[in-house]
């Protein structure tokens, strides 16, 4: 069993992937957009060119990713993706890129289980816990 977030950005996926890809490293593995799908009469006038499917790598995991089939607000409420890193220094690095843009939630800092721990919510409304592994 495995379980991948699945994350709709209303119209602003494309622009999301990029951001990911100089952020977080992402390695994109696939795009499909609206006018290349069997059921492009499925979107909304103007959404042709959007992106129907995406998937990226972020390290070892699977991120999917959608612009929907609409134009509509992207809500991202009552989860978190986290992203552990390896140093301190990626820790930092990391964080201030994803933030750029976005809110900090809290600032990184050193706590009882991470030499480097902090939350921010990205500009597309996304919500991210980056911390270092464990001690």
């Amino acid at each position: 069993m495995l379980v991948q977030p699945y994350l709709f950005f209303g119209g602003r996926c494309e622009e999301a992937v990029e951001f990911y890809r100089s952020a977080a490293g992402a390695q994109v593995e696939g795009l499909m957009r609206w006018k290349d799908s069997p059921q492009k009469a499925d979107c909304a006038p103007g959404f042709e060119n959007k992106l129907m499917h995406a998937a990226f790598r972020i390290g070892d995991s699977l991120v999917m990713a959608s612009d929907g089939d609409k134009p509509q607000p992207a809500g991202f409420h009552g989860f978190s993706l986290a992203l552990t890193v390896d140093s301190s220094a990626e820790a930092d690095q990391r964080f201030a890129a994803l933030s750029a843009g976005g809110q900090v939630l809290q600032p990184l800092t050193q706590t009882f289980f991470s030499p480097r721990f902090g939350m921010l919510t990205d500009r597309f409304g996304v919500m991210w816990m980056v911390l270092v592994k464990g001690q």
